[in-house]
């Protein structure tokens, strides 16, 4: 038996048919005007070779590569934070029920044409952008010319179609909590420099929920950690050099909270005794840290399907039903923060 590829002219000739009826045919390109008899002749006969077009052959016919962009606009998230891998496994489970591949990728926000470049060198249909600036203005002139794009974060001055979790919220419900556990002096320490979505929000929602409850927000309470765990145990030995009057602290993630609370116990201080600690994004590892963490519950790999299935109906030049999908953020009590339940979780509303 021969090993040979079977050719297109091969097929074309076998099926009595051009070799462009053949290539739209197995590509399914619509309105191409080919009876259903001809589409079935070929791809019976197509499967009785085993042919299946290649894909650079697909592309040149449907002007797709079948790939989607997801952007990174801090590299380094995927060496330190937790969040992404789940969030990229939901991304792929989609983008291969789909049919397409994805490439991951990072950028540098500070080029305008940074953004362009990706589009054009790399070839993509389709792009998502993790925790977007929300003043990039090379992601606002891509949005502007309707490329295919789902943010997860916002973009200021623009409406693109985007993936959210409910982070001022899910962090204001966090603070609300220890406020009524009789909390007064409660610091916050962020999962990333300032100016990014998430990052921000979350840092709107602890502020809220301080002012709400007629406390004083200090700026000297809060604390910048930089996605690792590390930056977190700096960000809290920092706080208490200025200031340990504190009794609770919300960290912008897991990953930080780590590492604020392996500081607080370098320096003598017991936790929930001394201070209170609350996380955000309830990873695997929540449960098992000691004492078990009180956090926020994100949702990873729905939020990862969710985004995908929303570009590829962009793709597909669909309307998605919905522009703005505001994914829920419960609050989940352990005993991080003093309060004897464990694994009861709050409402998210």
């Amino acid at each position: 038996m021969s090993t040979k590829r079977t050719t297109l002219k091969q097929l074309a000739a076998k099926a009595g048919v051009s070799p462009t009826t053949v290539s739209l045919v197995l590509n399914d390109v619509s309105g191409s005007n080919i009876s259903e008899a001809t589409r079935v002749r070929v791809r019976s006969i197509a499967s009785e070779f085993g042919y299946v077009p290649s894909a650079a052959a697909r592309s040149l016919v449907s002007g797709r590569t079948q790939t989607i962009g997801i952007l990174l606009c801090q590299a380094d998230l995927l060496l330190v934070d937790r969040f992404v891998p789940p969030l990229l496994y939901g991304l792929d489970q989609v983008a291969h029920e789909r049919g397409y591949h994805l490439l991951v990728e990072s950028i540098d926000v500070a080029a305008d044409d940074a953004y362009k470049e990706l589009v054009r060198a790399r070839g993509i249909d389709g792009l998502i952008v993790l925790d977007p600036r929300p003043t990039d203005v090379g992601l606002v002139r891509l949005i502007r010319e309707q490329f295919p794009i789902v943010t997860l974060g916002k973009v200021f001055g623009e409406d693109p179609y985007r993936v959210l979790a409910d982070n001022e919220g899910g962090m204001r419900r966090a603070t609300e909590h220890l406020i009524g556990l009789g909390h007064e002096r409660i610091a916050h320490v962020t999962f990333s420099p300032r100016g990014f979505t998430g990052t921000d929000d979350r840092l709107l929602g602890f502020r809220k929920a301080i002012e709400a409850a007629g406390l004083m927000f200090d700026p000297e309470l809060v604390g910048e950690g930089a996605y690792s765990a590390e930056s977190g145990a700096v960000a809290m030995r920092r706080l208490l050099d200025r200031d340990r009057s504190f009794t609770a602290v919300t960290c912008g993630n897991d990953t930080i909270a780590v590492g604020a609370m392996a500081a607080l116990d370098d320096a003598g201080f017991g936790i929930p005794d001394d201070v209170a600690v609350v996380g955000f994004d309830d990873l695997p590892i929540a449960p098992y840290m000691r004492p078990p963490l009180t956090t926020v519950r994100g949702m990873p790999v729905e939020t990862g399907r969710r985004a995908m299935s929303i570009l590829a109906s962009l793709i597909d030049g669909e309307a998605p039903s919905e522009r703005v999908v505001l994914m829920p953020t419960p609050l989940v009590i352990r005993q991080s923060c003093g309060t004897k339940v464990a694994g009861a979780t709050a409402s998210s509303g």
